[in-house]
């Protein structure tokens, strides 16, 4: 899943693709280099952010859903990355096929019965507390029991909306309301989550708890770091992998994968 954020503050890569035609082509480029499916935003959701009124949102990430779905196959998925029912809504009307929901439908009362209603597959992401908050003081006894705890019982709430168990993914939201320590361990529970039996979507892709291996790098440095988290997640059954530099990531998930199979003799 190649990240396209149409937005002017994310952590990595915040007001390179505002622009429509810049935004497309950089989507263009991430499926040349081996995306299967693109995840559009219009709001940065890194620590500290604030919201952005589903007004702008659409503002920016519409006309890019529509110029990609011109140029785009139609079994390529769409994402919209988004705690906003109302923009959600009108992403999947322009083309979107997906909701990434950070919030796991926690934001917008309307999101879960929005997703039922138009049978779209939802991302329901693990965070505690709110962009803003997140990060104040995260505390977990056991971090990978209670996210997985946590997951459950988002499901619970997207199965009552009216949404089908096939249609829901998951995501630990490694980054979000945990420290370096809980993203650490967690990463090496992620067997326990893909137990759950939903499809795991994974972004670890140039975070900021990476840099303490690679000597404080900026995020565009953390290439390989993020690669490495990836191959280990494909051993454990990650399915789907959200991430900046498409290229490095697939050739490092394609050699977990070989090495896999060969050792289960698949």
């Amino acid at each position: 899943m190649g990240i396209v954020n149409v937005t002017p503050d994310s952590f990595s890569d915040g007001g390179r693709y505002l622009d429509t035609e810049a935004a497309v082509a950089h989507a263009l480029t991430l499926l040349a280099e081996g995306a299967e499916m693109l995840d559009i935003g219009g709001e940065s959701t890194r620590p500290g952010s604030l919201s952005v009124p589903p007004d702008e949102q659409l503002r920016r990430v519409l006309p890019v859903i529509r110029r990609l779905r011109e140029q785009i196959a139609p079994e390529i998925r769409l994402s919209i990355d988004t705690t906003s029912a109302q923009v959600a809504q009108a992403a999947l009307t322009a083309g979107a096929n997906w909701i990434n929901d950070t919030s796991a439908g926690r934001d917008d009362p309307e999101m879960l019965p929005l997703a039922a209603a138009l049978q779209a597959p939802i991302v329901l992401m693990h965070r505690r507390g709110t962009p803003q908050t997140m990060q104040a003081a995260p505390a977990y006894q056991d971090v990978v029991a209670e996210v997985c705890s946590d997951l459950l019982a988002q499901v619970a709430a997207a199965r009552a909306a009216g949404i089908a168990d096939d249609a829901i993914l998951l995501d630990p939201g490694i980054g979000f309301g945990k420290t370096t320590a809980h993203n650490l361990q967690l990463l090496a529970g992620l067997e326990q989550i893909v137990a759950l039996g939903f499809p795991v979507v994974l972004g670890t892709s140039r975070k900021r708890f990476l840099s303490t291996f690679c000597g404080d790098a900026a995020p565009e440095a953390r290439v390989a770091a993020t690669c490495a988290t990836t191959a280990l997640a494909v051993k454990q059954g990650v399915a789907i992998f959200r991430v900046h530099d498409v290229a490095a990531n697939r050739q490092a998930a394609d050699v977990a994968w070989a090495i896999a199979g060969r050792a289960t003799g698949a």
